[in-house]
């Protein structure tokens, strides 16, 4: 999810810490908590410095190694150690492992619900894991978790009872999303009457998807509105030519490769060369296709330059 509602969820994971009267009743370690959760709950994605190196090694490495099955362990541990010496806590250090563990833990899999993707059963298998029913951004959530922050904050309720409620009301409404994202599935299937993998990927709203069903030649790509299903656009899935094969050995489609999942690949000539242009189609909206790299030829099919990332503003869809 986006930054903001980890750090929140971070943040509220403390107050539910507090149900243990031992966190409660002392000071210091109720801060030394809520620091390891807010800590915990962002750390998988320190892997962002890797922009630093360009958007092609920010690509291979976000949501990869640093979401992994050792690094739910291991970034609880570097955690633990600094913070129980801050804050003086060593006899509490299981505490802190415990809670930076489950903050952890609870951004992975926020990051594994989302269509994004992320490589959370390394080393077991690299393959990019998602479940495509929850938005990066989820105002439901992010709501219910920012009052009851704001309750915490200016009145005297016990934290850990008001965090019990809304963190059940959250994991009963994240079931119902993961039921809700199945029978949008099977009303596709059922409406376009096609042999294919079909994925469906939300909306902010609960009743606004869009999905990319894909047969062999061909992505069918569309909208869900309520009871509405309309296929918006239909992309081809295998063109081939000297150009497009010339782009194969270059640093952003190796990256952009490594990466999608439902590949479109089309090639345009221009007076001074040819323009290729890599999607993935899963990021579909409004009969665009804005995430992929871009690769300028000229005659002798060299390459002039290249552009890979995502081709539209932070706030609009897909929320990926």
């Amino acid at each position: 999810m986006d930054t903001g509602s980890h750090l929140l969820f971070g943040a509220t994971l403390a107050g539910l810490a507090m149900l243990d009267p031992v966190i409660a009743q002392d000071p210091e370690l109720s801060h030394a908590i809520l620091t390891a959760t807010l800590i915990g709950s962002h750390a998988p994605d320190f892997d962002s410095f890797t922009r630093l190196r360009g958007y092609s090694a920010y690509i291979r490495f976000h949501r990869g190694i640093t979401h992994s099955l050792p690094a739910m362990l291991l970034w609880p541990l570097l955690i633990t150690v600094p913070v129980a010496a801050m804050f003086g806590v060593w006899p509490y250090a299981s505490l802190l492992f415990i809670w930076s563990l489950a903050a952890v833990v609870f951004h992975i899999a926020l990051d594994w619900f989302n269509a994004y993707g992320v490589q959370c059963f390394r080393p077991i298998s690299n393959k990019w894991s998602h479940l495509d029913f929850m938005s990066l951004f989820d105002p439901f959530l992010f709501s219910i978790h920012g009052i009851g922050l704001l309750v915490w904050i200016v009145t005297e309720f016990s934290p850990g009872m008001l965090f019990l409620w809304i963190y059940g009301i959250s994991i009963a409404y994240i079931v119902v999303r993961a039921i809700q994202h199945r029978q949008m599935i099977a009303k596709v299937r059922k409406k376009l009457q096609l042999d294919g993998n079909c994925q469906v990927i939300p909306g902010l709203s609960w009743f606004r998807w869009q999905f990319v069903m894909e047969t062999p030649l061909l992505f069918y790509i569309g909208t869900i509105r309520g009871k509405e299903i309309v296929v918006e656009d239909v992309y081809s899935k295998d063109e081939t030519n000297e150009a497009i094969r010339a782009t194969l050995s270059t640093d952003g489609v190796r990256a952009f490769l490594y990466f999608a999942q439902r590949v479109h690949v089309s090639c345009k000539e221009r007076q001074d060369g040819y323009m290729v242009e890599w999607r993935d189609v899963r990021f579909w909206h409004n009969h665009k296709l804005p995430f992929g790299v871009d690769i300028q030829l000229d005659h002798n099919l060299q390459v002039v330059d290249q552009c890979l990332g995502w081709r539209k503003k932070t706030w609009e869809p897909p929320f990926v």
